[in-house]
């Protein structure tokens, strides 16, 4: 895949991801498709096959009360893309979480993705705010 066809495929993903249209962000997943979250974060682990991101998304959600994902900029290149992006909370006290996402890519799917969050606590605060308050 060219740099251009990773980002665009990047973009079609959160599209389809941000939808619910599973069906077609699965078949954008390789079989063996893992997404990685870090320990210290309350979604910490590992998320296997094609429904994996759908798994994961549905964690995030659950954890906090998010209203939007706002994408900055997606760069890539060789076998991999990187997007730079925020998440929004419901409560506008709460910062965004910051976090830069690596997409891996392998026969023109998605193998993997690997967020980086710049500061962890931000997620945790909103994911303790949530559950206060239920």
């Amino acid at each position: 895949m060219t740099a251009q066809e990773m980002i665009d495929f990047v973009d079609r993903l959160y599209t389809a991801a941000g939808a619910g249209n599973w069906d077609t962000a699965s078949t954008m997943l390789t079989d063996d498709f893992v997404a990685h979250e870090a320990n210290g974060l309350p979604m910490a682990g590992e998320y296997r096959g094609r429904n994996g991101l759908r798994d994961l998304y549905a964690t995030v959600m659950a954890l906090c009360d998010a209203v939007g994902f706002d994408r900055v900029e997606t760069t890539a290149g060789k076998d991999h893309a990187v997007t730079i992006l925020s998440i929004r909370f419901a409560d506008p006290d709460l910062a965004p979480a910051e976090l830069c996402e690596m997409f891996r890519f392998r026969d023109g799917k998605c193998c993997e993705i690997k967020p980086y969050y710049y500061d962890p606590a931000t997620f945790n605060a909103a994911s303790r705010a949530k559950a206060s308050a239920a």
